[in-house]
């Protein structure tokens, strides 16, 4: 039987999370979500944050949990839209969040907001985070965060505009993609 999905830590630790059903659905581990969470650990607090592809909401909750200041939830899917919401009312961090009910590209190309923080998991294998990282990169703050959840195998850019892949994290089966601002040549402080 699958553990419950719950929120690690912060303001609403321990608290379960609703999921989604169906075969296609693959909720973010525990272990890979305290992961990604130790890699952007200094990056949380009042951070503005984009849960791409947000599913059940749980990597944003988790942010926000954490101390971000605000999180943007985007799905397509009207079942997860409405489990994002539960799961918010349910964590009582339903005043600073958004849920947006778009397709991940549209939203990226249509939004004027710039995140510090961008979590982006995609069905695997689906092929469009090639096409999504750099519409992403032109929202970020400059020293913003973009980190990829995929399977290990998945191959993702260099580079996306000014943004780098600065490390890939393997976990199992899983890897995490960590990008940042390319920093300048030369450039004085």
């Amino acid at each position: 039987m699958e553990k419950p999905m719950r929120v690690i830590t912060g303001s609403a630790r321990g608290r379960k999370l609703a999921t989604l059903e169906g075969r296609d659905v693959r909720p973010t581990t525990d272990m890979v979500k305290e992961a990604m969470f130790s890699i952007l650990h200094f990056e949380m607090e009042q951070a503005m944050v984009l849960d791409l592809f947000a599913g059940s909401g749980q990597l944003g909750i988790e942010a926000l949990s954490r101390g971000a200041r605000c999180c943007i939830f985007v799905d397509q899917s009207t079942k997860a839209q409405s489990v994002i919401k539960q799961n918010l009312a349910a964590t009582q961090l339903s005043s600073k969040a958004r849920v947006a009910a778009m397709d991940a590209k549209a939203f990226l190309k249509t939004t004027n907001e710039t995140f510090d923080v961008v979590l982006l998991d995609p069905p695997y294998d689906s092929g469009i985070l090639p096409e999504i990282l750099p519409l992403a990169a032109a929202r970020m703050s400059d020293g913003g965060a973009i980190l990829c959840e995929t399977r290990l195998h998945e191959e993702l850019p260099e580079e996306c505009g000014p943004f780098v892949l600065k490390k890939k994290y393997r976990y199992g089966k899983i890897a995490l993609t960590l990008y940042r601002k390319r920093e300048e040549d030369g450039e004085e402080e």
